[in-house]
């Protein structure tokens, strides 16, 4: 196998670990690099593979046992590190982290201050940035975005070309997915559901076994829990509570 790229002796110490700025030994056409660019920080060859297009760019540091492979980029002042895979065609760029078991891949991209970490999964379109997190055991699939400072976490997941943003936190076994939109410090939790084209902000709670969709929309502080479902054109507002087997249609 031909090698793709080598360690240079240029060196930084970063988090007690020796990090060498890598050099292309081969033309990379879809990174646009020539054989002789110099590229990222790695710690050893094994965290940049050798095969297919996958780079390492600018200031960025792959180091511990992460890997990068297929055509993926980490690149500008990204960092992947401890247990991390990022592979596909995945991006990870701006000042963005991706550590522990988290894997990022297919066309996903994670950038500007977003962490990604523990046993996350982002993957197919999906975007995840601008200081949003994404923990445990969440997956952000499809063509959704989390941005803004939005949380999801435990075992949540967010799908199809859902949005979670605006300071709004997704977690415990709870799933946004359609069109939904969770912002403004919402938070969706338990094992709540909003979907279709439901919109929850404004500082609303659903939760328990809760669910919100079609067109409905839950803001200004409410609260949806229980077993109560919020479909249709309903609006639910203004401090409101609908819990217990309730169901708000208009």
């Amino acid at each position: 196998m031909t090698k793709k790229h080598e360690l240079t002796d240029e060196t930084i110490t970063h988090e007690g670990k020796t990090l060498h700025r890598i050099r292309a030994l081969v033309d990379i056409p879809v990174m646009g690099v020539k054989a002789g660019d110099l590229g990222g920080f790695i710690e050893t060859e094994a965290n940049l593979s050798q095969e297919g297009s996958c780079w390492v760019d600018g200031e960025a540091k792959v180091f511990d046992n992460a890997q990068v492979y297929g055509d993926a980029r980490v690149f500008e002042n990204a960092q992947v590190f401890e247990n991390a895979r990022v592979y596909g065609k995945a991006k990870v760029y701006g000042n963005a982290l991706v550590y522990g078991d988290a894997r990022v891949f297919e066309n996903a991209e994670v950038y500007g201050d977003a962490w990604v970490y523990g046993d996350a999964l982002v993957f197919e379109n999906a975007r995840v940035f601008e200081n949003a997190w994404v923990f445990g055991n969440a997956r952000v699939y499809g063509d959704a975005w989390v941005f803004w400072n939005a949380w999801v976490y435990g075992n949540a997941w967010v799908y199809g070309n859902a949005q979670v943003f605006d300071n709004a936190q997704v977690y415990g076994n709870s799933g946004v997915f359609g069109d939904a939109q969770v912002f403004e410090s919402a938070r969706v939790f338990g094992n709540a559901m909003v979907f279709e084209s439901a919109r929850v902000y404004g500082g609303t709670w659903v939760f328990e076994n809760a669910q919100v969709f079609e067109n409905a929309q839950v803001f200004e502080n409410a609260r949806v829990f229980e077993n109560a479902l919020v479909y249709g054109d309903a609006w639910v507002f203004d401090d409101a509570k609908v819990c217990g087997d309730h169901e708000i249609s208009s």
